[in-house]
């Protein structure tokens, strides 16, 4: 906290892939603010969506038999979108409310089963899934669970290694199989640095769970709404989890919306029958009316403007842009997938002072996990505009010395 206040930032206004901070500096927006700003800054027509939902019915709540309109137009559609057999969807408030739905019914759904051992919540070393009780359970940055007095705020949860199959499996055994309830797993790692999956891991994975019966849940809350240059990362790897859990592009950051996909298999169980046993999770602003309007003329723009395919075409630029920065003796590593990217300086780079390297010559970047820099920029962000970041990322890093 004391170097926030020493050393603050305060952004004013934004356009396309831009932004402006209150003494007039613009700019170039290379994290897309915290991964959501997939169609860009300051488009008009989402606040005239906004103003046209807030001025019929700004939103009621979906608690019981109520609903509203916006909101199951929205889960049509999402249904329509999201790899998962007859699917249905759960609105929440963001991408940490999202996690804790996916865990808390994971768990529910086997104690229904008659499971009752099942309830241990597996996730991979490096992994982040935001900072709610579950999420800070399940987090794979050692640091993000620290100072709490305990391993674990929610107990029972564990670890298995970032890209490995065979410990996976090995960590599985050696828990018992019979007590986990859920494997989650970010298809691209991203606070934790940017890390791809390898060839065929993802597919194992699932082939992990299936044959343990674990329930799998892909944490799409970076990588859903086309950041990999398909809808679902999900869809980039073949895989089809039981259930997914959204928020960030699903509007683009215009409004906090989150929402969980959950199979039809997972479902069942709730939706049927007098004596269907009832998951006890709502919140005031799920299916809020006026973010779910938001979000569907978000996915509006992405349809019309062919911007995921957009991605598709951009993913060489940047990749070949910012992979010219592995040739620097400061840098430890580059790595890309779709339109995201993270540069790995070595351990004695001060990342800080390439960060504000960047900011003065006219790009804003952060620091990630594992002394990385964040590339991750609004989907309308040019060729030129990929390469004029990774040239001013080039001279912040010439100016900077690893210290030993």
């Amino acid at each position: 906290m004391p170097t926030t206040l020493k050393d603050r930032l305060v952004l004013a206004s934004g356009d396309g892939a831009w932004l402006t901070t209150e003494d007039g500096q613009r700019l170039l927006d290379l994290p897309a603010g915290l991964w959501h700003a997939n169609i860009g800054h300051g488009r008009e027509r989402m606040a005239q969506a906004a103003a046209r939902q807030m001025t019929t019915l700004e939103t009621y709540h979906l608690f019981g038999v109520h609903a509203n309109r916006p909101a199951l137009d929205l889960a049509e559609r999402l249904r329509g979108l999201v790899p998962l057999a007859d699917a249905s969807i759960i609105f929440t408030s963001g991408g940490s409310d999202s996690i804790e739905v996916a865990c808390k019914l994971a768990r529910r759904y086997w104690q229904h089963l008659g499971r009752t051992d099942k309830t241990v919540v597996l996730s991979r070393d490096g992994g982040y899934h935001g900072l709610h009780a579950f999420g800070t359970s399940i987090a794979g940055l050692d640091f993000n669970r620290a100072g709490y007095g305990t391993d674990s705020l929610v107990p029972e949860t564990a670890r298995i290694p970032l890209m490995d199959l065979a410990e996976t499996r090995a960590v599985i055994e050696q828990l018992g199989a019979d007590r986990i309830a859920a494997l989650v797993a970010e298809p691209v790692v991203g606070t934790g640095g940017v890390h791809p999956p390898s060839d065929g891991y993802l597919t194992g994975l699932q082939s992990l769970c299936r044959e343990f019966d674990i329930l799998l849940v892909a944490d799409e809350v970076v990588t859903g709404f086309g950041r990999t240059g398909e809808w679902f990362a999900s869809d980039r790897w073949g895989i089809t989890p039981d259930l997914i859990t959204m928020a960030k592009g699903l509007t683009s950051g215009y409004l906090p919306l989150g929402a969980v996909a959950v199979a039809g298999r997972v479902a069942a169980p709730f939706m049927s029958g007098d004596d269907a046993p009832i998951f006890r999770h709502g919140i005031t602003y799920s299916g809020h009316a006026t973010a779910c309007a938001v979000a569907q003329e978000n996915l509006d723009v992405l349809e019309e403007e062919e911007l995921i395919a957009r991605v598709r075409t951009l993913e060489p630029v940047l990749a070949e842009a910012f992979g010219a920065l592995a040739e620097s003796p400061s840098v430890q590593e580059v790595r890309s997938v779709g339109l995201m990217a993270g540069v790995q300086l070595l351990p004695g780079v001060p990342a800080d002072e390439v960060i504000r390297g960047c900011r003065e010559r006219g790009v804003l970047t952060r620091l990630l996990a594992g002394n990385t820099l964040h590339v991750c920029p609004p989907f309308v962000i040019s060729p030129a505009e990929l390469r004029f970041a990774a040239d001013v990322m080039a001279t912040a890093l010439e100016t900077v010395t690893e210290v030993v």
